[in-house]
């Protein structure tokens, strides 16, 4: 009996791991065409490339449209993430810790954004910033973009205290600490994976989403995701092949690092 067992054990295993790379598989295909062809010579989509180039790299870096929607992206990505995460937090503190009436339906209300279809919260965003004066500005994309990555921010910081041991908070306390101090030095430490992660997140969310961004942008602030909805829709331009594998990487790199300093401080 305990042999049949770990034989079903493993056989489960092995499934689900041949499971996880068929996913991890499909999930990397693209990428496996988009990267190869941003180094092509051709003047259209080839793939595999023919001739290898960086002049669709050069023809991004030296355009000023796409430059400008590169910046706007970054400016707002930046201002977003830290705003969720400020916001986040203390949302995710309030619902661990508070005890009061309506606390699940806040709770859910908080996440609606991350469970409604994309294209129900752009046109109900863009109905009342068109009211307000905040379409085509940077202060309506910041706006915008951290009511879809607060969730995000909570989920993970709830995720990390979800761990949490009170008890070294009271130890601060009886040691004379007041609540600024504990939560400076001892609370906000403990939690830092966490708030990383949610950080991390935020900004990624911003850096990617494109449909609210349609409905707010001008011709003077797009984000580059919209830059590069415009050009595979109304122009053949390979340098989206360029700007694709830059989105690519640079996701990745800010995505890894909350896993390396959640590693390297299990480690220490």
């Amino acid at each position: 009996m305990p042999k049949a067992t770990g034989a079903g054990e493993n056989g489960l295993g092995w499934g689900l791991r041949a499971w996880v790379a068929v996913v991890v598989l499909l999930l990397l295909a693209p990428t496996l065409v988009v990267i190869p062809m941003s180094f092509s010579a051709s003047a259209t989509f080839a793939f595999p490339p023919r001739n290898w180039s960086l002049r669709w790299y050069e023809q991004f870096f030296t355009s000023d449209a796409w430059m400008s929607s590169l910046v706007t992206s970054l400016e707002v990505g930046l201002l977003v993430a830290a705003l969720a995460t400020v916001l986040g937090v203390a949302a995710a503190f309030a619902l661990d810790r508070g005890r009061f009436v309506g606390r699940g339906a806040i709770r859910t209300l908080a996440m609606a954004p991350m469970i409604m279809p994309g294209i129900v919260v752009a046109v109900a965003i863009y109905a009342v910033f068109l009211r307000w004066h905040l379409t085509g500005t940077v202060t309506g994309f910041v706006l915008a973009h951290t009511t879809l990555a607060i969730p995000f921010v909570i989920t993970s910081v709830t995720t990390s205290l979800a761990g949490y041991d009170r008890t070294v908070e009271t130890a601060a306390a009886s040691l004379g600490a007041n609540p600024a101090t504990t939560f400076r030095r001892i609370t906000l430490p403990l939690v830092l994976p966490g708030v990383a992660s949610g950080f991390a997140f935020a900004f990624v969310t911003s850096l990617d989403e494109v449909v609210i961004a349609l409905f707010l942008q001008t011709p003077n602030v797009r984000t580059l995701p919209v830059q590069m909805y415009d050009s595979i829709t109304l122009q053949i331009d390979p340098t989206i092949a360029a700007a694709s594998s830059l989105m690519v990487v640079a996701t990745t790199l800010v995505l890894l690092i909350p896993q390396l300093l959640r590693r390297r401080r299990s480690t220490s």
